[in-house]
């Protein structure tokens, strides 16, 4: 197929290289045009605009940090609405509002063309190892024609329905239920800890344990060894997606408390300078509240 594809950052950039990978032909755009080198010489055209990556394309990807982000690249001067033709779908990767979602839906709906919500789970490594969870939600023929392109992306694909903007209800749930382990299992490092247990003894009996699932495991060896640098996903957009879930929350009228307080201890981590720092340094802050020094027992 002919593809665009918009956001070549940590996640945006193994995506795109797999669906090159995949033999589609594929024509890029990135606010830094200089990410986009390692596909240019893999045989993807370069756009100078959203617009323009998206036009004659039969399906664009967007894999953009934030809400604010998204509508700059769907809607601002040159944005790809005005470059998408009829009957093309916009696959939006992002991780973005429940609101923002079902107003992509409408506006594309409104120029005739299609709209699929897919966001993923994975962190770049699992991008690039083509072992992402793709999340995907719209009209059903829309779906099912970029099927092959959501499994080019990862190990599997849950289909959610018709309601494209219950995708990113799951997506902001799953970020919310990750984004919980991580406060308890820094919780329970700092309590180990402060009780005199080496951090990697406790690891070892979680890994016996309670690991289960590679991100719960993944996430417990960062705070155990208190590496949170270089951040697979910070801390700025873990509170991001926490707050989206919280306002999926208000307005579902579903009561998220811990929800809150994620946000709260995500806030407190932003604001004492750490927001570039991996998602998982929740760990630090709680062991910080718990007095404890980084490298300390």
């Amino acid at each position: 197929m002919k593809l665009g594809f918009i956001g070549l950052g940590n996640m945006g950039l193994p995506m795109a290289k797999n669906l090159l990978a995949a033999g589609h032909e594929l024509t890029v755009w990135n606010r830094t045009q200089a990410k986009a080198a390692p596909l240019r010489d893999k045989g993807a055209r370069v756009a100078g605009t959203p617009a323009e990556a998206a036009r004659g394309a039969e399906a664009v990807f967007t894999m953009l940090s934030d809400d604010h982000a998204v509508e700059e690249a769907v809607f601002g001067s040159e944005g790809l609405h005005s470059g998408l033709g009829k009957g093309a779908v916009h696959v939006s990767s992002s991780t973005i509002s429940v609101a923002l979602s079902e107003r992509l839906t409408e506006a594309h709906a409104s120029a005739g063309q299609g709209y699929v919500s897919a966001p993923v789970f994975g962190r770049p490594d699992a991008a690039e190892a083509k072992q992402l969870w793709v999340v995907a939600a719209g009209a059903k023929a829309e779906v099912e024609r970029c099927r092959p392109l959501l499994e080019a992306l990862g190990r599997g694909l849950t289909v959610l329905g018709e309601r494209a903007s219950a995708a990113n209800v799951v997506k902001l749930s799953g970020n919310f239920l990750i984004a919980s382990m991580m406060e308890a299992l820094g919780e329970a490092f700092a309590l180990t800890r402060k009780s005199g247990v080496e951090p990697k003894v406790f690891l070892e009996v979680f890994q016996s344990v309670f690991a289960r699932s590679p991100i719960f495991e993944r996430y417990a060896q960062l705070i155990a060894a208190e590496k949170y640098s270089p951040a697979g996903f910070t801390m700025r957009l873990g509170l991001k997606d926490v707050g989206l879930a919280l306002d999926a929350g208000r307005a579902a009228e579903v009561p998220m408390p811990l929800a809150s307080l994620l946000r709260d201890s995500f806030l407190s981590g932003v604001a004492q300078g750490h927001g570039d720092l991996d998602w998982s340094a929740l760990g630090a802050l709680v062991a910080e509240r718990a007095g404890l020094k980084r490298g300390s027992s």
